[in-house]
């Protein structure tokens, strides 16, 4: 029977670039949804850039310009990485949009009405510099449970307790730094515990969630459901609540009802029946992809909003964990916080995307992405089995028999019995148990590439008679590895668009699998994929590092969802005693073709010029730069970069962006002269 899925993931937010850690669910999600279109089903997956906050407003007002284009900028860089990466969204949308806003309103409104929202005055965490209500993540302190140093003013990330920002100890303003104050404001409340019961039933109904996630939801429940803020003051950038002067949606109540915002303007552009999907008592599925991270928002606070609207509920909300490369969580000073445009510059969007389905379970475990193996296992799955099947029969077949397969199966049971295993395949992705799915798919390559080393087609080819058998053997070959790239497609499209054309097939569905390819001219095979060279992972790492090369930053610039690093170890003073800090004059400055962030500065030390590359370009002209005399790290091992050799560090501080100063001295300063 024939399914009507809306497959939604969670929105990227737009102050920042996509990184490899958000394409876990981007791929995870775009995998499944492809499988439910592969089976036949009418499944549409929709997601949109979260476009509100207090930091999108405020890094607009640091670039100079308006949040709408900012937001618009933002989008289409995301797209673009989306793309690239396969991410088959049949409709990208945006929560600043018409449709969210009347959504919004109808949501809130509905609850409203109902008798779900109140009104009352808190008191709440001002900064007096910027002269604005700090939202929870701009303010950070040490956790009132636990003690945890640095923590966000909503929630410990080191315990998981929650609590209010005035909870916090030694609080800071994260935009500022200043000590916050504190003010009085009306405020607009969700009344989540009015929905205890309903939720508790909707939950033991079915399976809605994980396991996992049931357990966490245990607990919150056992401590009483709170209240929800769903306001914010002006200054803020997003929808203003209807009746309620200077009042604004909390961004998080408009983000998800931005899952059915840009589902509603997909039904627009395309005469879907909008309604039919979202009734109370519809028999449509509607499945949530999301992070650990906010399973609070989107298995309470969510199917609660969409209860007091009288909107039907999702079928399931299915979480996943975090990614860490090699081992620990990413980070820039390793060249391990690698952006999605950063891997494109230098591998194939394919190889992510199997190597993280071959990590991906069920559960909301998070998955490691180590580097070594990440490469051994691409050129030993996807070139050294799969596409070798193809390679290793192709060319018998175009050259001896000009291209066409045999007209009978020499080998029926084997085929069949690859066959067979697809439902198991079929159920395995039908569960996200993707990892799974990719270990069995590989068992059936090493079969298939063991039937053709026992038979052994480059031998009989050199003898007289066989030619019959090259045939056989090779026909059943191209239809094993046929029946690979059915099971194989969800994870890797783009191979199998290219096997396809090879194949000489229309686009393969699950049902084709089970009718082998006989008598069928193929086309002239193309190599699929390339090996996995170790210059290209260090030039990922290289490049991840770019922001960090030649400039040592002082403070850290903290937008929202940033984590302020912990002071590093402590090192002693002979340690210390080693760095050469010298004198250097600027003698010229200029742009690096194909960089974001850096400039490629000559520095005179007197006795000698070094190449520095150093990433204030946000911060300088290059013109403005040529003839200060200024400070680096001259014992520095030179570090090798795509642009060059980078023989130095030039010091420098500030929050980042255009405050970013490095630290031009006197200009009677002697060049090459050690600072002391």
């Amino acid at each position: 029977m024939q399914r009507k899925i809306l497959v939604t993931s969670a929105l990227p937010y737009a102050n920042g670039s996509i990184h490899l850690g958000h394409m876990v669910e981007y791929i995870q999600t775009d995998i499944w949804v492809r499988f439910q279109k592969m089976r036949g089903h009418e499944c549409h997956y929709v997601c949109a850039d979260d476009a509100h906050g207090t930091p999108i407003m405020l890094r607009a007002q640091n670039q100079g310009i308006t949040p709408e284009q900012l937001i618009a900028d933002v989008q289409k860089e995301h797209q673009a990485d989306f793309a690239e990466f396969s991410i088959g969204f049949d409709n990208f949308h945006s929560t600043h949009s018409d449709e969210n806003q009347a959504l919004a309103n109808q949501i809130y409104l509905a609850n409203r009405d109902a008798g779900h929202i109140e009104t009352r005055t808190i008191e709440q965490a001002y900064d007096p510099e910027k002269e604005l209500f700090l939202p929870d993540r701009f303010i950070k302190g040490e956790c009132p449970k636990c003690g945890a140093i640095d923590q966000y003013g909503d929630n410990c990330e080191a315990c998981g307790a929650t609590y209010d920002p005035t909870d916090l100890i030694n609080p800071i303003s994260a935009i500022s730094g200043a000590t916050p104050i504190t003010k009085e404001s009306e405020h607009y409340f969700f009344k989540l515990g009015h929905f205890e019961e309903q939720l508790k039933t909707w939950f033991r109904k079915g399976d809605h969630i994980q396991t996992e996630v049931a357990q966490k939801l245990k607990e919150w429940f056992e401590g009483g459901l709170r209240d929800w803020d769903i306001s914010r003051d002006a200054p803020y950038f997003g929808f203003e609540i209807p009746d309620a002067p200077d009042k604004f949606f909390y961004v998080w109540l408009d983000a998800p009802i931005g899952y059915l915002a840009s589902f509603k303007n997909y039904c627009d552009r395309t005469n879907l029946d909008f309604d039919e999907y979202l009734k109370a008592d519809s028999n449509i599925e509607m499945v949530h992809f999301i992070g650990k991270d906010i399973i609070y928002f989107h298995a309470l606070f969510w199917p609660a909003m969409l209860q007091g609207a009288g909107f039907r509920l999702p079928n399931h909300i299915f979480a996943h964990g975090f990614l860490t490369v090699d081992g620990k969580k990413m980070s820039k000073s390793r060249g391990t916080f690698i952006k999605a445009r950063t891997y494109l510059d230098h591998l194939n969007p394919e190889y992510l995307r199997y190597y993280f389905a071959a990590k991906l379970g069920p559960g909301i475990e998070d998955i490691d992405l180590n580097l070594e193996d990440f490469q051994s296992r691409i050129n030993s799955d996807l070139i050294g089995k799969v596409v070798n099947i193809a390679s290793r029969c192709a060319g018998f077949i175009k050259k001896q028999f000009n291209g066409k397969l045999s007209s009978s199966l020499s080998e029926p049971a084997l085929f069949d019995s690859f066959v067979n295993e697809t439902d198991a395949i079929a159920t395995m992705m039908e569960n996200r148990d993707f990892g799974r799915a990719m270990r069995e798919i590989m068992a059936l390559a090493d079969k298939a590439n063991q039937y053709i080393d026992d038979k052994k087609p480059w031998a009989l080819a050199k003898e007289e008679g066989q030619d019959q058998a090259v045939h056989d053997i090779c026909t059943v070959g191209i239809n094993l590895f046929r029946v690979l790239i059915v099971c194989l497609k969800p994870v890797l499209p783009q191979t199998a668009e290219q096997a396809e054309a090879f194949l000489n097939i229309d686009a393969l569905t699950w049902s084709a699998v089970s009718t082998p390819l006989l008598g069928h001219k193929i086309n002239k095979f193309k190599p699929l994929m390339t090996r996995i060279e170790t210059d290209k992972i260090e030039a990922i790492q290289n490049d991840s590092k770019e922001n960090l090369v030649g400039v040592k930053p002082l403070k850290a610039a903290t937008p929202e969802n940033t984590v302020i690093p912990a002071i590093a170890d402590e090192i002693s003073f002979d340690e210390f005693a080693k760095i050469d800090l010298r004198v250097a004059k600027i003698i010229n400055a200029e742009h690096v073709e194909g960089a974001d962030k850096l400039l490629r500065l000559t520095l005179d030390m007197g006795l000698e010029q070094r190449q520095v590359f150093a990433g204030i370009k946000s911060a300088y002209s290059p013109k403005d730069l040529i003839g200060k005399q200024t400070v680096m790290v001259a014992n520095l091992a030179p570090r090798k970069m795509r642009f060059g050799l980078s023989q130095g560090m030039v010091l420098a501080a500030g929050p980042g962006g255009k405050d970013l100063f490095i630290l031009n001295l006197d200009q009677g300063a002697q060049a090459g002269m050690k600072v002391k």
